[in-house]
């Protein structure tokens, strides 16, 4: 028996050999972990676009939709809401420095027996140690907003990230005698899935928000009926509160925005609760 084979058909058994070499050559040129990365793997990655966090508000009452997924961020140990079973609300303040309005806030969260944490920087440490003291003193947490307030997105290398963070930790440590409890919030909310990788290898729990409203230009500070417009109906299930305790309206408002949410409610809790909660 005898088979006859055209030019045309060695052609094609050609170019069909030649494409096989080049898909080899190509996988095998593949670092070992993109070899070995699922789907699902890929979907949990931080678009490369992101680097501020947002939120889109679409049903009023419940959670809003974070630009980064609750699942994708609990796998470095990082949350912007926490579970949206409970009633609970997690109130958080940044603290920059401090202009008069943090003894207020601290006595609403005391009349209401109400858990907070303010994410301090070193500029506040050091000019209003005996508010750190208090924080403390009554049951609050402090956390690390780190020590100069930079754009962390922009840090790549683990020193460097590393430094802005022990540098805030050392210096509570040396005015209270106690260690930091380890919980982070980046600064202006800026972020890159590293920073994510660098603070879950210092052990530190990245707290993000799922409500908040303009209230950090301190000369032109919201009314009080403006706050009530943003802070009441998006109010949800496990929301993280980020207020800023520079805030002149956040300071007036705050015991009866407190029983506004007991009101409908709510109760208050602490970020501990999230770790507890993995």
């Amino acid at each position: 028996m005898f088979i006859t084979i055209t030019r045309d058909t060695l052609y094609r058994i050609a170019a069909a050999a030649a494409v096989c070499v080049v898909l080899a050559v190509l996988f095998w040129r593949l670092p070992a972990d993109d070899a070995a990365q699922t789907s699902a793997e890929a979907e949990a990655a931080v678009p490369a676009s992101v680097s501020d966090w947002g939120l889109s508000f679409q049903t009023e009452g419940q959670p809003p939709v974070g630009n980064v997924s609750a699942d994708t961020l609990r796998q470095w140990n990082a949350f912007y809401v926490a579970d949206t079973a409970k009633p609970t609300i997690y109130i958080t303040f940044d603290a920059g420095f401090e202009n008069g309005n943090t003894p207020a806030i601290l006595d609403a969260l005391k009349k209401h027996s109400a858990p907070a944490c303010f994410f301090l920087v070193g500029n506040f440490i050091d000019t209003a140690p005996e508010l750190v003291q208090r924080m403390v003193d009554e049951g609050h947490i402090v956390g690390n907003h780190t020590m100069h307030h930079p754009d962390m997105s922009k840090i790549a290398d683990q020193a460097s990230f590393e430094a802005e963070l022990n540098g805030l930790s050392e210096k509570f440590e040396a005015l209270t005698g106690k260690p930091m409890q380890k919980f982070y919030r980046p600064p202006q909310g800026k972020f890159s899935e590293e920073n994510l990788k660098q603070a879950q290898a210092l052990g530190y729990t990245t707290v993000f928000w799922s409500l908040a409203y303009v209230d950090w230009y301190t000369d032109n500070q919201p009314t009080d009926e403006q706050a009530y417009s943003k802070l009441l109906p998006r109010i949800h299930n496990g929301a993280i509160v980020l207020l800023h305790s520079t805030s002149s309206t956040n300071a007036r408002i705050l015991d009866e925005l407190l029983t506004k949410w007991e009101q409908a409610g709510y109760t208050f809790g602490a970020l501990t609760d999230l770790t507890q909660a993995g």
